[in-house]
């Protein structure tokens, strides 16, 4: 299909006994940030060394910008961009000297060389420091020459592997608001997180959790799907109350968030809020739906509950 960047048919990879990916179905849309949700081991980044390029698969297809892999490759090489999770220029260049290595590797013609990368310098807030070493740059700092490094050519599909584990809070909106600019300019964007906050400003959103692709969708949809199975509950005792929430029947999680305690019902209880009172049969307890976030999508999905 034409409007979509990535698509792939089961894909799969083992490691000898291992199997890292399972059998992962994608469908990306062009122009969008597509985010993969799930925690360290789940199959994030060995699903996009594959669809870089970097990883045979041990099964299944994966067309990439229309190119078909493994065997396309080499041309979609030059069509991405890729972000890994560590700081992987020169340290012991400078910036400029990192972009321009950078721009020669990338074949980049000299005045086109130098015209990028004064633009990179002034976009991403790294013209005062251009002749400052990569190594001696701070986290903020080394994200926003990472990424100007990714885009330096010009790419149409942009990978991110947790991009933003090593900034702060400021830093990592800050990058966002970057990244929302490269979307909005046409760029495809797949960019794996473990964060929650991030994973919801996605236009789509895949979870992977243990290889295995729980749930996809947009980040309302998926949150929506969890509608009235969400219940809060406030009042004393809250450890007590989840002690006695985990034995009940259907009760999928629960968990203390500041003054309130947060419960995930299964799908096969009816009328949630009424059967937690009834079980609780504390008048002490406030209880009531709440809206489902994506903790809780992560949560149903993980436990086979979510659907795509």
């Amino acid at each position: 299909m034409t409007d979509l960047a990535i698509q792939t048919t089961g894909l799969t990879r083992r490691f000898g006994d291992l199997l890292a990916v399972d059998s992962v179905d994608l469908a990306v849309p062009r122009g969008q940030i597509y985010g993969f949700l799930g925690p360290n081991g789940s199959g994030k980044t060995t699903t996009i060394r594959m669809l870089c390029g970097l990883l045979t698969p041990t099964a299944g297809s994966a067309a990439v910008l229309g190119h078909t892999l493994p065997q396309q490759a080499e041309p979609l090489r030059r069509q991405i961009g890729y972000m890994t999770q560590k700081f992987s220029l020169f340290e012991d260049l400078t910036v400029t000297e990192n972009l321009r290595f950078l721009a020669r590797i990338h074949g980049l013609p000299r005045l086109d060389r130098e015209n990028r990368i004064q633009e990179l310098l002034e976009r991403y807030a790294l013209e005062e420091m251009r002749n400052r070493l990569a190594g001696a740059m701070s986290g903020g700092q080394r994200q926003r020459l990472a990424l100007a490094s990714a885009i330096l050519h010009r790419p149409t599909l942009l990978f991110l592997d947790e991009p933003t584990s090593a900034v702060d809070p400021e830093n990592r909106r800050d990058f966002w608001e970057k990244l929302f600019d490269l979307s909005d300019a046409g760029t495809t964007i797949l960019v794996s997180t473990h964060y929650m906050d991030e994973a919801e400003r996605c236009h789509q959103l895949a979870i992977l959790d243990l290889g295995r692709l729980c749930a996809q969708g947009t980040p309302d949809h998926l949150m929506s799907a969890l509608e009235q199975r969400v219940v809060e509950i406030t009042g004393p005792g809250l450890r007590a109350v989840k002690e006695t929430l985990m034995q009940l029947p259907g009760i999928e999680s629960a968990a203390q968030q500041g003054l309130s305690l947060r419960v995930l019902v299964g799908d096969k209880v009816r009328a949630p809020v009424n059967f937690l009172r009834q079980s609780l049969n504390d008048d002490a307890l406030t209880v009531g739906a709440a809206r489902a976030n994506l903790e809780d999508v992560f949560v149903a999905a993980t436990r086979g509950e979510a659907s795509s």
